[in-house]
């Protein structure tokens, strides 16, 4: 069996996490930031990954399982927000909405 070396999938978590930061650093539309969230958890659950097989424990298994669970809420959560804000709105440009109203 062919292992991927612990320094190559840490490389990839980092990159993936750091794309998914761009994304919701850059990006004005919030589809397209709750997508570069996706990403930052895809990377963060990768180096769990990573590291339970490194050290031979199921403990980032585990934690990758918190992880999607935690990503299946925020996008729930955010979709939902997306409705909302749009249905009041008609936009989802993030500087059009930042204006908020009492």
């Amino acid at each position: 069996m062919v292992t991927i070396p612990v320094s190559h999938g840490l490389l990839l978590a980092g990159i993936l996490f750091m794309l998914g930061l761009v994304g919701v650093m850059v990006r004005r539309n919030i589809i397209f930031i709750l997508l570069s969230l996706e990403i930052m958890f895809n990377g963060a659950g990768l180096a769990f990954m990573v590291a339970g097989s490194c050290w031979g424990q199921a403990d980032g298994q585990i934690m990758f399982l918190f992880l999607l669970a935690m990503a299946a809420a925020e996008v729930s959560v955010g979709l939902a927000l997306v409705f909302q804000l749009y249905h009041r709105n008609n936009t989802l440009d993030a500087d059009q909405i930042s204006t908020m109203r009492g």
